[in-house]
């Protein structure tokens, strides 16, 4: 099983932007998070990549600074550096994003969306979002399909 869960605080602005093949909308940031128990603060940092509309969704609604909550797995990927140097980066994978801590000034009604899935919802819902507030990505899921499982 690789399931990681940091909750932390961007150190930058998240930036959309798309893949040079299909296009596709990718976000990368980095998180920092305080070690529990440190007596000297220390602190790690998490390179984190969203992928489509989760991307979209990071970049709009989160800034440098703001803490956030993030549900993946880690990946590693091999590539050589300019100087031919082998080198492995260590990446979390999002599956899950939620916000964290205050909602700020900026909500001017108080509606957030508290999360957002990796995958994308199911085109053809018809829900259109309020302006200035995040799209509720769970909007027009049944809880029927739960109701039958044996668990």
């Amino acid at each position: 099983m690789n399931t990681i869960v940091i909750k932390g605080r961007l150190t930058q602005d998240p930036e959309l932007r798309q893949t040079n093949g299909s296009g596709t909308n990718v976000c990368t940031v980095n998180v920092a998070v305080n070690r529990p128990y440190s007596k000297e603060n220390e602190v790690d940092f998490f390179t984190v990549v969203f992928w489509r509309q989760t991307a979209e969704f990071v970049a709009k609604y989160f800034a440098k600074g703001q803490e956030i909550l993030v549900q993946g797995e880690m990946q590693s990927r091999k590539y050589v550096d300019r100087d031919g140097n082998n080198r492995v980066a260590w990446e979390l994978k999002a599956d899950r994003v939620e916000f964290c801590g205050s909602k700020g000034s900026d909500s001017s009604n108080g509606e957030v969306a508290e999360s957002a899935p990796a995958q994308p919802a199911s085109k053809g819902k018809g829900k259109t979002a309020k302006p200035d507030v995040p799209p509720d990505p769970l909007a027009g899921d049944s809880d029927e399909e739960e109701k039958d499982l044996p668990f």
